[in-house]
């Protein structure tokens, strides 16, 4: 039956125990991407989520993602960024949606700092187009700036913000167009490999076997990847939007670069540009300074005293983005203890092949993890280079 997203879903009152290729746990944005790619090879695949297409209970929403190639994370992740920039483009032509924008992108604080530094060290290795600006030269390029004496900025011309609900909904629609069976409204309740080899998923209401496992759960991952041997933790994170002082029309997405702000103690704040018109606001959240919660339970309520602490930290730095608070919304990061993603084959069952930890910087590559998931599902390997993402590391935080 059609659903809101144009995909095609099975009532969920109507599980079905046939055998298929590939089985994938969890659709959004990971999942979505692993499912079109296994059926676009051909593979007969079938797609679990607990809620429905493009939802918004989980981590893939919030109407923006900042993508950027600079990666102060670590330069290993810039091999990755560069095929998942082709392969964003790909998508946006298959899908016809409107999915990334480039508008430019400042790694901001003091010259020691990981935003900029780290940035710096990933542009130089592998030979990224990068301007190194002082704090007047970033007053002067961008006026909405406020930087202090002490600030400088590497300013990437090819950074930009991806669009998270509506990637989630493009692959779905492509996976659903190349044959995949997608599943709505169904929550796998366990999962288990099978002697024979294949695994088998029980959820609400049906039982499913495959020949292969693809396990993407998002912020349930430590309760169905249990046996990983990768300490997860789940976070609420608090995403911002306001209405700018004086309008929009100096914050529009051909004038404002997206940003990460690096203050001397290490606390990153980031934003966008006005990216949805005059009533939009610009949208702005704290990076990594989330609670523990609980994905059943998470508290979605945005308290006054959250506002004003963005408010103010803003104020110093963006001073007319934090004019009218219009809204806010709550999702999750599910972080491993280096905030280096888990991507591999399980190391305790064969056939099953997981995609977690994305500790709150992964949606930018939501379409390279898809070919990577469909590369270890149907090949058992990959030539991408992910021995940084291997659950059996030696983690260093």
């Amino acid at each position: 039956m059609p659903n809101r997203e144009g995909t095609t879903a099975m009532p969920s009152s109507a599980a079905t125990s046939g055998s298929h290729d590939v089985a994938v746990i969890g659709l959004g944005g990971m999942g979505s991407a692993a499912a079109r790619s296994l059926a676009a090879r051909g593979a007969r695949v079938l797609g679990l989520d607990a809620f429905g297409p493009a939802h918004d209970r989980g981590s893939s929403h919030g109407g923006s993602r900042i993508i950027r190639q600079s990666y102060f994370e670590d330069p290993a992740y810039v091999p990755l960024l560069l095929r998942a920039y082709e392969l964003w483009a790909g998508l946006e032509r298959d899908s016809g949606a409107d999915l990334i924008t480039l508008t430019g992108g400042l790694m901001i604080g003091p010259p020691e700092s990981t935003a900029v530094a780290g940035s710096l060290r990933s542009a130089r290795e592998w030979d990224l187009p990068h301007e190194m600006l002082s704090a007047a030269e970033i007053r002067r390029r961008f006026p909405t700036m406020a930087p202090g004496p002490g600030d400088v900025a590497l300013y990437e011309e090819r950074a930009g913000f991806v669009r998270p609900e509506a990637t989630v909904a493009a692959n779905l629609r492509l996976a659903a167009r190349a044959g995949a069976e997608l599943r709505f409204e169904e929550p796998v309740t366990s999962w288990r490999p099978l002697p024979g080899g294949g695994a088998e998923v029980l959820t609400a209401s049906g039982r499913y076997t495959a020949g292969r496992l693809v396990v993407c759960p998002g912020a349930w991952a430590p309760r169905l990847l249990a046996d990983l041997g990768v300490p997860l933790t789940v976070e609420r994170q608090v995403q911002y939007w306001f209405a700018p002082r004086g309008g929009t029309a100096a914050f529009a997405p051909d004038r404002q670069p997206i940003y990460i702000w690096e203050s001397a103690d290490g606390t990153q704040v980031y934003g966008f540009p006005a990216i949805d018109g005059p009533d939009g606001g610009v949208k702005t959240a704290f990076f990594r300074r989330g609670e523990p919660c609980e994905p059943d339970t998470l508290d979605r309520t945005i308290r006054p005293e959250e506002v004003r602490a963005i408010a103010e930290h803003l104020a110093e730095r963006v001073p007319d983005a934090p004019g009218r608070y219009l809204r806010g919304a709550a999702c999750m990061y599910t972080c491993t203890p280096d905030e280096h993603f888990v991507i591999a084959a399980h190391p305790r069952h064969a056939g099953v092949t997981v995609a977690c930890g994305f500790s709150g910087h992964g949606f930018k590559f939501v379409p390279v993890v898809g070919e990577i998931l469909a590369d270890l599902a149907l090949d058992g390997g990959t030539a991408l280079p992910i021995d940084l993402f291997d659950p059996r590391r030696e983690v260093r935080t």
